[in-house]
Formats: C-alpha cells, sequence, structure tokens
C-alpha cells in the first residue's frame, strides 16, 4: 500500500496475506498506514515488498497511472468509480434489437498496473488483471 506522508511516499508492507481473509487485510492495512503517517514505521514494515496498491480515488482521481516502488515488481494504481452508461452484455447477433440488452447506468472503476518487465512479464500481468476483474465483478467471492 502506497502512504503519502510530510515526508513523501511510503509503501508499508502487508505480511502473509494469502493467510488473510479481505477484513484482516483492510484492519492491518489501516494500522500501517496510520502508523506510517504518524513516523512510527519499523524498517520491516516498509523494506522488502514485492507488490504495492496505490488508492487516489478517494481524492476524486479518476485513473492515473503509478511509478514502481524498487526494488517492487508492481503497482497497481485504483482510480475512484464514475457512472458511466454501459451495455450489461455484448451484442447477441441470434436477437433482435428489442431483445438486446438494455444499456445501464454502472459505476466503473479503472485500474492500471504498472509492471518491472525484468520481473514480470506480460502474460503473467494479464492473468493477474483478468483474475482481479473477475473478482471485483463478483465480490461475494471475496468475503471469507
Amino acid at each position: 500500500v502506497a502512504v503519502a506522508t510530510p515526508g513523501g511516499l511510503i509503501t508499508p508492507i502487508v505480511p502473509k496475506t494469502d493467510e488473510l481473509g479481505l477484513s484482516g487485510i483492510s484492519s492491518k492495512v489501516k494500522d500501517l498506514a496510520t502508523r506510517a503517517r504518524d513516523g512510527k514505521l519499523a524498517p520491516e514494515e516498509y523494506q522488502g515488498g514485492s507488490f504495492c496498491i496505490s488508492n487516489l480515488g478517494m481524492f476524486g482521481i479518476n485513473e492515473f497511472s503509478a511509478v514502481i516502488n524498487p526494488p517492487q515488481a508492481a503497482i497497481l494504481a485504483v482510480g475512484g468509480g464514475v457512472k458511466k452508461v454501459v451495455v450489461n452484455t455484448p451484442y447477441d447477433e441470434s436477437k433482435s434489437m428489442e431483445e438486446q440488452a438494455k444499456p445501464g447506468i454502472r459505476n466503473v472503476m479503472t485500474a492500471r498496473l504498472s509492471a518491472d518487465r525484468r520481473v514480470v512479464d506480460e502474460p503473467t500481468v494479464g492473468l493477474f488483471l483478468s483474475a482481479l476483474r473477475h473478482y471485483l465483478n463478483k465480490p461475494e467471492l471475496l468475503v471469507l
């Protein structure tokens, strides 16, 4: 997680996220972010990470590109949700115009991944983004 502090950006590490549920990750991030802003992190709490998430949505930023924090391999830039008119399903040639899915207003979020190609290749990035989209579209799968 990238946290803005008076002294600049710092990226606290949430270890063993694969062993934590969503609520566990959330409470750990809140604790680390608060202590980062207060300058109370130990070096092992911000050194040695491999992946970072930067969220500027709460500042009204809809989309942006984030810069990787070395030695990390990638960073996910998450923008705020924006209401957009979208078609719920792709056009189906076997249906008449009246039977096609009708457009609706949905909140659409932009997430952009920057990755160090020396560490992670494009097919792996594509698989990650595909899985991210799957889980964001079915948030009930994230509840543990």
